[in-house]
């Protein structure tokens, strides 16, 4: 604890430039915060004040160890915050920010569940497709689905995101089932626009990754206008099963192809790089875990159609 001390009176000092001030902040004696900075001294064997009647400075040891004190001291605060926390009720507003038709096929009817357990936290969620910046835009956390790039944010995967080539029956019938990939450019496709290659759909042949060029009447950058679109016969789509998912289940869309359909990617939470993680944040992340899992409920119709590949749903 001396060695505490010491450096909080050190930081002290430095911060306000005088001992005088510095024992006000302390309520302590001048001649004590000067002892204090003394014995530090002599236990280092270093000076790390210039002292003159009209101001202090830091030395250039002085300065090196000011900014190690300042991080000990920010990680004990910290480490006795995180403790408080977990035996904190979780409470306050969480803002959250989620692409607009998961979180408005799948974060809705969660959020109200999530809030009939923990009534004192408030959720201000904002539904956009474009990638924001959880710092600067003040939000506490966010879901994100695909391969994520800033690796400045933690992440915690919350389910899988499978991907399905999916037509009407109607369709299937009136223009035939595709065998291949590459039978897919004699087809109508309705492309998503909100990926960097539209027009390049990805496949698995032969063990190896390959783009098939599609074209077609529709191309949108909302997945609901094409899951419709697609569900009335107008031609294939590739989507997410957490869109197309209830399609399938009621027969509406028939996956094909599934095969060739890449591996899947993932749901996700990320956050900032907190030293510690604030309880609505927390249990909220946990509660989502729960609620989606390995094997979330939007593949149903995918583990029910395809057992061999997928397994039985639980």
């Amino acid at each position: 604890m001396d060695r505490l001390d010491d450096m909080l009176a050190f930081i002290k000092v430095v911060d306000t430039k005088s001992f005088t001030a510095a024992a006000d902040r302390l309520n302590l004696s001048k001649s004590v915060v000067s002892r204090r900075i003394g014995e530090l001294e002599n236990r280092l064997g270093a000076r790390l004040l210039n002292r003159t009647t009209r101001k202090l400075s830091l030395t250039e040891v002085g300065q090196a160890y000011y900014e190690r004190c300042t991080r000990i001291l920010a990680d004990l605060e910290e480490a006795e915050q995180a403790v408080a926390d977990l035996h904190a009720a979780p409470r306050g507003r969480l803002r959250l920010n989620a692409p607009v038709s998961f979180g408005i096929m799948h974060l809705a009817p969660a959020v109200a569940e999530f809030l009939e357990r923990y009534p004192a936290i408030e959720i201000d969620m904002d539904l956009n497709d474009r990638t924001v910046d959880l710092v600067d835009e003040g939000y506490d956390l966010a879901v994100r689905i695909g391969r994520l790039r800033d690796s400045s944010l933690i992440a915690r995967r919350l389910a899988p995101a499978r991907m399905a080539l999916c037509a009407s029956p109607a369709y299937l019938q009136k223009h035939g089932v595709p065998q291949t990939p590459d039978e897919l450019s004699g087809h109508a496709c309705l492309i998503y626009t909100n990926v960097p290659t539209p027009d390049l759909w990805p496949f698995i042949v032969d063990g190896e990754m390959r783009s098939v060029r599609v074209t077609g009447p529709i191309r949108s950058n909302n997945g609901d206008l094409l899951r419709e679109a697609a569900a009335s016969g107008v031609g294939f789509i590739m989507s997410p099963t957490f869109l197309c998912g209830q399609a399938l289940a009621r027969g509406e869309l028939v996956s094909v192809l599934h095969r060739h359909v890449p591996s899947e990617v993932s749901v996700n939470a990320v956050y900032p790089q907190n030293r510690h993680l604030s309880p609505k944040v927390r249990v909220f992340v946990d509660f989502l875990v729960q609620r989606f899992g390995p094997r979330p409920y939007w593949d149903c119709a995918l583990h029910d159609a395809f057992p061999e590949e997928y397994g039985p749903q639980d």
